[in-house]
């Protein structure tokens, strides 16, 4: 128990720390994909930024006007208190006992305190000349000299008529600083000569004024911000909620779910497009399946008039081949008509096949047969079966296989069929040059190329090179007797398979097709065969005559 309780902290650590790191990934992820969160942080972050920038301003106009208010209330208070302090010191009788002098500066600066409404006072001498009579420098309990500057000081002293005033770290009863403000001016003393006298005021009361303003204000402008973001949560709510709609409908409309309609309430604008879209779907559905039907009468055609030729065709090719076998008997242009006849029948019986091919390709009735085939021994098979039709054309064909010798679960009948089509191409248009059949195969797939070195086609061209009965020159003769449904037909035999039909060609270069059938279903995309090559003719003269390399057909 004790082992097991040391493991889980080590356990839970990492999960929250890929929690906090996957944190950014998931909000970059949702401001991407949720116009309502991107509109909300916009409108919650501008709201903000404005509200910040009017509760500081306004609270610094608060607090300047409180300050001022106050000062001002302290100044004229001051100013008064002062005037009659002075006007009693001018009225009292001038005498040379120091005691009584003393008493009167003591008692008009109590009087002068309590008219003012100052916290706390002191008075200092100006000249520094003995005087027998002149009073001490007297100062009440919380007032400390270091509350005055030096500069405060200087100003007093300077200026008999004006009053001076500063900002002050005042002590409160247990020793706290507080704010406040010290004013200074002169008061003359008859007989004796002026002193400073400096009255000093709690601004705390202002100060707590002011902190209760700036928490209501920071209190309302968070309690705004919410408020606006609820509102807008709410408005964008019914706004994107139907937006949502539209837009999972018209997934579900593209996925091919062509029943699918937009629920519409109401006869706003919103309204307006669920009808406009629901109308639109409907026109879709329609044309859809009136498509549809078409084709579906165009499959059955083509599959019942290919299955209507087959007899009169099986009778037709029986007499051609009847006629072919004696043609020795006939004359010239009789026995020249009879293979003729021979060799056209021959084609169209295999473009009938290719028919009846695409039809179950249209129709979705094609199965495959699988069975453990190396693809490196069907491409040997298929080159021996072309090699005379090679020779005939000049072309010399060369198998290189590196890899694709193991054994693959295909429709062998299927892929043998695409390659005889890719080579009958390549050697149809590979202008007698060699032609290079690559075999290899890594973990995930296994790859056939076909590489001839013949005319190659344009960009345009290739775009078009699986399309049904194209061709890249309409005036150049078929001469192994092709259909124009080899290559549209192989293609539908790979993608059966899982796999994929590639080609890459460019003018005065040649072409390269490449298969590649995956192993398993879900295998990763890769080919171990590249598309582009830029391999010329001369770089295989070292692979020596066109003949299939041996491969054992014991291995595995």
């Amino acid at each position: 128990m004790t082992a097991t309780a040391a493991r889980t902290p080590r356990r839970a650590v990492p999960t929250v720390v890929a929690g906090w790191r996957a944190w950014p990934r998931r909000v970059t992820e949702l401001w991407r994909r949720s116009l309502r969160f991107r509109t909300i942080v916009v409108t919650l972050g501008l709201t903000a930024v404005t509200i910040l920038v009017a509760c500081v301003w306004m609270a610094l106009v608060i607090q300047n006007d409180l300050f001022q208010s106050r000062l001002r209330q302290v100044q004229y208070g001051a100013q008064q208190a002062t005037a009659a302090a002075q006007a009693n010191l001018d009225a009292a009788v001038t005498t040379d006992d120091p005691v009584r002098v003393q008493n009167l500066m003591r008692n008009t600066l109590t009087t002068l305190a309590q008219q003012s409404a100052a916290d706390s006072f002191a008075t200092f001498r100006i000249a520094t000349e003995a005087s027998s009579i002149a009073p001490q420098n007297i100062d009440s309990s919380g007032f400390d000299p270091a509350f005055v500057t030096p500069e405060l000081r200087t100003l007093v002293r300077s200026n008999a008529q004006t009053q001076w005033w500063q900002s002050a770290q005042l002590r409160d009863g247990e020793g706290n600083a507080i704010p406040g403000v010290v004013v200074g001016q002169q008061l003359e003393v008859p007989g004796v000569g002026p002193y400073e006298l400096y009255l000093a005021y709690d601004f705390s009361g202002a100060a707590q004024t002011l902190t209760f303003v700036q928490a209501t204000l920071w209190v309302s402008g968070l309690a705004l911000v919410a408020l606006i973001g609820g509102i807008t949560w709410f408005v964008l709510r019914s706004v994107t909620v139907p937006i949502g709609e539209a837009a999972e409908t018209s997934a579900q409309l593209a996925a091919g779910d062509l029943e699918v309609r937009l629920p519409v309430r109401g006869d706003d604008e919103l309204a307006v497009l669920g009808r406009s879209f629901n109308a639109m779907a409907d026109s879709i559905q329609a044309q859809i399946k009136e498509l549809a039907d078409l084709s579906l009468v165009q499959q059955r055609f083509v599959s019942d008039v290919s299955h209507e030729l087959r007899t009169p065709l099986t009778t037709i090719r029986l007499a051609a081949d009847m006629l072919n076998d004696q043609r020795e008997a006939f004359d010239p242009t009789t026995a020249r008509a009879a293979e003729l006849l021979h060799a056209q029948v021959q084609r169209f019986e295999t473009l009938l096949t290719d028919l009846l091919e695409i039809s179950r390709y249209d129709a979705g009735s094609v199965q495959l047969e699988r069975d453990p085939t190396s693809l490196a021994h069907l491409a040997e098979d298929v080159i021996a079966s072309m090699a005379q039709l090679a020779e005939q054309h000049g072309s010399d064909v060369r198998l290189v296989a590196p890899g694709g010798h193991s054994l693959v679960e295909m429709d062998a009948r299927r892929i043998r069929r695409i390659v005889r089509n890719l080579l009958g191409n390549a050697i149809e248009h590979g202008e007698g040059r060699p032609i290079v059949v690559t075999v290899d195969s890594d973990q995930h797939a296994v790859a056939l190329g076909v590489r001839d070195f013949g005319l190659g086609m344009r960009p345009e061209e290739v775009e078009h090179v699986f399309d049904r009965f194209w061709r890249a020159d309409p005036s150049r003769v078929r001469t192994i007797g092709g259909t124009g449904l080899g290559l549209s037909i192989a293609l539908g035999d790979a993608r059966l398979h899982g796999g994929r039909l590639e080609v890459w060609s460019e003018l005065g270069r040649g072409s390269h097709f490449v298969l590649t059938l995956p192993r398993s279903p879900g295998a990763p995309a890769g080919s171990p065969i590249p598309l582009e090559s830029a391999d010329e003719p001369g770089a295989f003269d070292a692979l020596g005559l066109t003949q299939p390399i041996e491969i054992p057909r014991g291995s595995a």
